[in-house]
């Protein structure tokens, strides 16, 4: 965020809202592109075989235990 503040000549002290800042220049947030990207490989998994071992890995850890 320094970094954009800094290419659109604000500071800290101008007291401007990281919203407004990100939408003037159109910079999405980075939680939103942690959340993108966690979704993106999500769905990588999910396409993968039952049997694949990252596929239980992941079953068990974000679902919990798959019963078979």
């Amino acid at each position: 965020m320094r970094m954009i503040r800094w290419m659109c000549c604000h500071t800290r002290l101008d007291k401007i809202r990281n919203e407004v800042i990100r939408s003037k220049i159109g910079v999405v947030s980075i939680e939103d592109k942690m959340r993108e990207a966690r979704l993106h490989w999500f769905g990588h998994i999910r396409r993968r075989p039952m049997d694949a071992p990252l596929r239980r890995v992941g079953d068990d850890c974000v679902f919990g235990p798959q019963k078979a």
